[in-house]
């Protein structure tokens, strides 16, 4: 089992719109580091669904239904993507700043790269974050 972190626009693809759909296509990732990710994904591995922008929070959990695939949505053929579905959202959202704050995250690439919209968690990071969510 490993564990991710999904980075999205609210207004582009909300949790909201995770919900609805059930199972979606992570799809757009054209980031050389973030797509090495999406490829060492394996099915049933678990990941954080963040939303960035203005809110800068983890919203939820997905799991991934599928290995890596070419992305539809890249011509080139480069990139892929992978299906994720609704697991279940948090109680109570974990910011960016509740994260930067606390010393035991300061190694987690959250906190140090941000930008990269696919990210590794490490297993100690995945548990203390998902009981801070609500969730056991």
């Amino acid at each position: 089992m490993q564990y991710w972190l999904l980075k999205t626009e609210a207004e582009t693809y909300s949790w909201d719109d995770q919900v609805k759909k059930g199972i979606g296509g992570w799809d757009g990732v054209r980031n050389a580091r973030a797509a090495a990710y999406l490829k060492r994904m394996e099915v049933g591995d678990l990941a954080f669904f963040y939303h960035t922008g203005k809110e800068k929070r983890i919203v939820g959990v997905v799991r991934v239904v599928t290995p890596a695939y070419p992305d539809k949505s890249d011509a080139t053929g480069k990139f892929v993507m992978v299906d994720v579905e609704t697991v279940a959202p948090f109680k109570t959202p974990v910011t960016l700043k509740e994260i930067k704050a606390d010393p035991q995250f300061a190694d987690m690439q959250l906190a140090r790269i941000a930008r990269l919209s696919v990210q590794k968690v490490e297993p100690e990071q995945w548990s203390t974050i998902r009981n801070m969510g609500g969730l056991k």
